[in-house]
């Protein structure tokens, strides 16, 4: 159910996301809510629902991006995997935090990405267009993630609160 939910959210504001960058007219920029919704994931999720869920995000995101098939779906268990190495080493428990936590998840995600689209593709002018416009969409995913963070909280904890329920209800 949480991973379904997880789904369901990362659909909407993927398609948000489409339509404020075609609106806001940032053609090099995009701001990656789905790499702030798996940093939150590394964060609050068990591994395995976790994972699961990094992939279907990712899985969308091949979907919705137009970019080489299975990039996005390894890039983001890859960002899940190594939130969750980063979680031990970090505490993260406010707003700002959590929007720290995701620019820097965001840069190596952009980072990851740009490498793989070069090494994969003909023109190397593609990597360094991807370049110039990560520092705005890290700073767009830091204030993206800033917004979610409380709405991604609420959703964890009621998805926590009905296991805490027992069988007797």
């Amino acid at each position: 159910m949480k991973v379904i939910l997880t789904f369901l959210l990362a659909l909407f504001f993927l398609s948000l996301e489409s339509v404020m960058v075609k609106y806001l007219g940032l053609p090099v920029a995009r701001i990656d809510v789905t790499v702030a919704i798996v940093a939150f994931l590394a964060l609050r999720a068990t591994l395995v629902e976790g994972a699961l869920s990094a992939f279907t995000v990712g899985y969308l995101m091949d979907l919705m991006s137009g970019r080489p098939t299975g990039l996005y779906t390894f890039l983001a268990v890859l960002t899940f995997l190594v939130g969750r190495v980063a979680d031990s080493l970090v505490d993260v428990r406010t707003a700002p935090g959590f929007a720290v936590f995701a620019m820097g998840a965001d840069l190596g995600h952009g980072l990851v990405a740009t490498f793989l689209n070069w090494l994969t593709s003909k023109d190397a002018a593609l990597a360094s267009l991807s370049l110039t416009g990560l520092p705005l969409e890290v700073a767009l995913t830091g204030l993206a993630s800033l917004l979610l963070y409380p709405l991604l909280k609420r959703v964890r904890s009621g998805a926590d609160r009905k296991k805490d329920l027992g069988y007797l209800r």
